[in-house]
């Protein structure tokens, strides 16, 4: 009945309802760059109360998006991730604090501070030391542990900085699957995603073959987020899948074996930090698990003390331990999910925090063309999600409107919050 009342929403909010999502996708907003794309939700903990799209899916063939055009929702993935390694603590089979060369069976240790631990709970806020340097995803062949170099790791000792790097979510892909024995896609639908009947995967793994239809492109006007040419048509830039699987979903210099990887070696392979292919609807039910304490529509994953602890501050701007606040979009993180500061004006505010110091958690996206977001206001009892799959021009070079977030974020989360 959620789905169908979603359904509905979306038909009454068709192209010919005006509005600012709508004239983002038409260009007729001047704040903000032409969106090839967008779909915007509102949930409460009983479901959708809102929810629109615009644009296509797949523009070649004139293939509207919907609420369930799967998206690759990059950051956002993070999220997903986190939800299932509390599932692991929970379960006494992880140790947040624990040093995760014990479960790795290999010594992780920055170079610089060889006696410093790392651990999961420093992985999953990106306090571990980690950076990205020479790059965070390797092929098939690859063990992980091979592949890092001292460029690797940044200045501070583990625990003594916030560097936001992809790379942390290899690594704890890595220690989920030497602590199960299970391969991380498998893990995480088995974990989280067929739990909550979600037709979601990593990779498009695990995906039906009408999601594999669905599937939204992802575009810029330019080759690539160095070439731009706004008078240019949309390229194609991931998922022009054609309604057809992807060949391999890893990379790989010699073929696919994957029956030959092992587990616990590279954790990289299914890009747990922005790999996750699902649609705003599915999203909307991993924004209400967390609004309702970890059970949502019958099915409990995770204890409200969990979800508690999910959501409380690790890391915060201008506190003791000093960081890079990626441009001002991130100035709060906790074990998994990322926090808005709750300060009325601040660089990380789309919107005035309803009531005063009142956060909202979650994650945002950017990879490829898509900018997202996936926001949960326990004070306001709501969640908030958008995916936009394309932007004519570079979004981050538009004139900022309210926050560091890019102007069509901004009009958007307005939208939504309204």
């Amino acid at each position: 009945m959620l789905r169908l009342f979603a359904v509905l929403l979306l038909w009454l909010a068709g192209p010919a309802a005006a509005n600012p999502l709508a004239d983002l996708v038409a260009g007729t907003d001047t704040r903000a760059p032409q969106l090839a794309g967008v779909v915007g939700l509102v949930a409460t903990r009983d479901g959708i109360v809102r929810a629109e799209a615009h644009g296509f899916a797949d523009i070649a063939v004139g293939r509207r998006l919907t609420l369930d055009s799967p998206v690759r929702v990059a950051s956002v993935s993070k999220l997903v991730v986190a939800i299932a390694v509390w599932r692991l603590v929970e379960q006494g089979r992880l140790d947040l604090d624990a040093d995760v060369s014990r479960v790795l069976g290999w010594r992780l240790r920055h170079p610089a501070h060889a006696n410093v631990p790392v651990t999961l709970r420093q992985l999953l806020s990106h306090t571990s030391g980690i950076v990205d340097g020479p790059g965070y995803g390797f092929a098939l062949e690859d063990a992980l542990r091979d592949r890092l170099t001292p460029q690797h790791w940044g200045p501070a000792a583990p625990g003594g900085r916030f560097e936001y790097a992809n790379l942390n979510y290899g690594l704890i892909a890595t220690v989920m699957e030497a602590t199960t024995g299970e391969r991380f896609d498998r893990l995480m639908r088995r974990l989280v995603l067929e739990p909550l009947r979600l037709d979601a995967g990593y990779n498009w793994q695990g995906v039906s073959e009408a999601g594999i239809a669905r599937a939204a492109v992802l575009y810029r006007k330019g080759r690539d987020e160095a070439n731009w040419n706004p008078a240019g048509p949309w390229v194609a830039q991931v998922d022009d899948l054609k309604g057809e699987r992807p060949a391999c979903p890893v990379a790989s210099r010699a073929g696919c074996a994957l029956d030959a990887y092992v587990t616990g070696t590279n954790g990289t392979l299914f890009s747990p930090q922005g790999g996750l292919r699902i649609s705003l609807n599915d999203l909307a039910t991993i924004g209400r698990l967390l609004l309702r304490g970890g059970e949502v529509d019958g099915v409990r994953l995770l204890k409200p003390e969990t979800v508690k602890a999910m959501m409380t501050p690790v890391w915060q701007a201008g506190g003791p331990v000093p960081g890079d606040d990626y441009d001002g979009q991130m100035l709060c993180y906790g074990a998994g999910p990322q926090c808005l500061s709750g300060k009325a004006g601040a660089s990380d505010q789309p919107v005035a925090p309803n009531p005063p110091g009142a956060r909202w958690w979650g994650h945002l996206g950017d990879a490829y063309g898509l900018l997202a977001g996936l926001w949960v206001d326990p004070a306001g009892g709501r969640v908030i999600a958008y995916a936009l799959t394309g932007s004519a021009s570079d979004p981050f070079k538009a004139p900022r409107l309210v926050s560091h977030f890019t102007p069509a974020e901004d009009i958007i989360v307005a939208e939504l919050a309204r």
